[in-house]
């Protein structure tokens, strides 16, 4: 139980530092929090495929609503900014963690996703500045359709991910 207290307290403590920081070098912080949760939580031989992909697939995820229109940063690109995909990375810490209650059923995942992503985005957006141009309710609902489908597909990223990592722990002791 401490563990899974300190990954929902370590996701947290990451999710402010990224909302208030920006680009900043305060981001190095996640970096400090990542290395803390594979020393003490996990570990990057059975996390590090699942966090390197929720990453980059989140990354693109937010970089296509972006492109849609959904965000606006008060300046041109086609990229999220490293502080937005930095909370991917830390979302992705905490599917096996303090998040695996809501793994099965998957509705608990489609639930949960579709309720608190559109507030987290939310609070997000009006902490760092960022526009939704499509105004509020309508982007508030974009993500709850999106993310009731994302986070059950995120757990099942880290199911099979577990299920690799397990089969090569059984393959190196038969060896």
């Amino acid at each position: 139980m401490p563990k899974l207290i300190a990954n929902a307290i370590l996701f947290q403590l990451g999710w402010l530092v990224c909302v208030f920081a920006g680009d900043s070098l305060w981001l190095l912080a996640v970096a400090a929090i990542i290395g803390v949760h594979l020393l003490w939580v996990s570990s990057w031989a059975a996390e590090g495929k699942l966090l390197l992909s929720v990453f980059l697939a989140g990354s693109a995820l937010d970089s296509f609503l972006l492109n849609l229109g959904v965000f606006d940063f008060g300046e041109e690109r086609q990229l999220i900014p490293l502080w937005l995909a930095l909370l991917w990375l830390l979302l992705a810490s905490t599917l096996n963690h303090c998040l695996a209650w809501t793994a099965q059923p998957w509705w608990r995942a489609s639930l949960l996703g579709a309720v608190s992503a559109p507030l987290s985005y939310y609070g997000g957006a009006k902490i760092a500045g960022v526009a939704l141009p499509l105004g509020t309710w309508p982007t508030l609902a974009i993500f709850a359709l999106i993310w009731a489908v994302v986070l059950p597909v995120l757990h099942g990223f880290a199911k099979l991910y577990r299920a690799q990592y397990e089969q090569s722990l059984r393959n190196r002791r038969s060896t």
